[in-house]
């Protein structure tokens, strides 16, 4: 989400970022991001409801904060990312110091409602939609999301899709494509959704065609200790490496030394991950009907294989596995892809384009001229 925040400065947009984190969750861990953000820690209700009122607690931890930063540094436009729980202080805050705010929705679970249940689901969805409604701009990363809200609002959200960027310095192509073993690397979750069991299954049906077949897998999540038992059970326990959490200059040197990228995930509103393996000139290999086809045309700058398609999958790694010449073609026209449209230089543009926009409704609404 911060990834563009320094392109936007090349725009003359500076930015504050506050993240938030409820205090049942685990400590905060500092990462590699710039600029640092100001974490702040929130309290939320046990039970049902949970879910739904973590925004407005969020806005009373925020809220005497964010008017001491305002009046020592006066505050253009607060950009939200997701609608709960941030949408909702960002929506208060807004009103109480007169200025527009946008919502990026990342997920195609829009209103955050999916996975809530009873008195949760119906709550998370009337914050989502207030949310929407107030917004001076609801941004979305891919088409798909833009098409959910709009469904579910009735063209009553203000919508804009702005694709996710990659930087293309860090997810760069490989110098050096010397002999290695055919490796097929997965990003992601260890979550049902991800399909990875997929991967696995399509490993252990290649293996007796490429012997020296091995599969990379880089996340953490619920799914560790089953996607290893399936490799055992499979008997590709030695083909297969669970890498767990690595860092960003780890994800992007993995990318570089594989072969092949494949992540058959369900539920995709975009997916970094695809971008950024496009952008090391890796074939990449993703399921129709998601964000991400959006971007990645079959045969052409990507592979794409019907959803929860077992042989699809199998048959599309295979083609790619035995056809160098494809590889590097997919591989070249996916990085030209990714340069010419979806870098985070391309993104922080849309982004500076958008906010001004936003101010200038904002001054014709309110008659401001500040």
């Amino acid at each position: 989400m911060a990834e563009p925040l320094a392109y936007l400065e090349e725009f003359g947009v500076r930015s504050t970022v506050i993240a938030a984190k409820p205090v049942s969750r685990a400590r905060i861990v500092a990462g590699e991001q710039r600029p640092w953000p100001v974490w702040v820690r929130h309290l939320q209700l046990p039970g049902a409801a949970a879910f739904g009122s973590w925004g407005v607690l969020l806005y009373a931890r925020l809220a005497r904060d964010v008017r001491r930063l305002h009046r020592s540094h006066p505050i253009d436009l607060i950009h939200a990312h997701t609608a709960l729980p941030c949408g909702q202080p960002a929506a208060l805050l807004a009103r109480e110091l007169q200025i527009p705010f946008v919502v990026t929705v990342h997920g195609l679970d829009a209103f955050s409602a999916r996975r809530e249940q009873g008195l949760s689901r119906w709550w998370c969805a009337r914050a989502s939609h207030s949310v929407f409604r107030r917004a001076d701009r609801v941004i979305c990363v891919s088409g798909a999301v833009r098409r959910e809200i709009e469904q579910v609002m009735d063209r009553a959200a203000r919508a804009t899709v702005i694709y996710n960027g990659v930087d293309d310095e860090l997810f760069s192509p490989p110098r050096d494509a010397g002999p290695a073993p055919p490796t097929i690397l997965s990003v992601g979750r260890l979550a049902p959704e991800k399909r990875l069991a997929q991967v696995l299954r399509a490993v252990a049906r290649l293996a007796e065609r490429y012997p020296t077949l091995r599969c990379e897998i880089i996340g953490e999540g619920s799914q560790e200790a089953s996607l290893t038992a399936l490799a055992k059970t499979l008997q590709i326990s030695g083909r297969i490496t669970l890498l767990g959490r690595r860092r960003r200059r780890e994800v992007a040197e993995a990318m570089r030394r594989c072969t092949i990228f494949a992540l058959p995930s369900q539920d995709e509103a975009l997916g970094c991950v695809y971008l950024e393996a496009m952008a090391t000139e890796k074939p990449t290999v993703a399921c129709r009907n998601q964000g991400i086809a959006e971007i990645i045309r079959h045969g052409e700058n990507g592979w794409l294989v019907a959803p929860d398609d077992l042989e699809d999958l199998i048959h599309g790694l295979s083609i790619l596995l035995s056809d160098a010449p494809l590889r590097g073609q997919l591989g070249r026209e996916a990085r030209r892809t990714i340069v010419a449209g979806f870098t985070l230089r391309h993104q922080a543009e849309q982004l500076s384009r958008v906010y001004r926009e936003c101010l200038g409704r904002s001054e014709r609404t309110t008659g401001s001229t500040g």
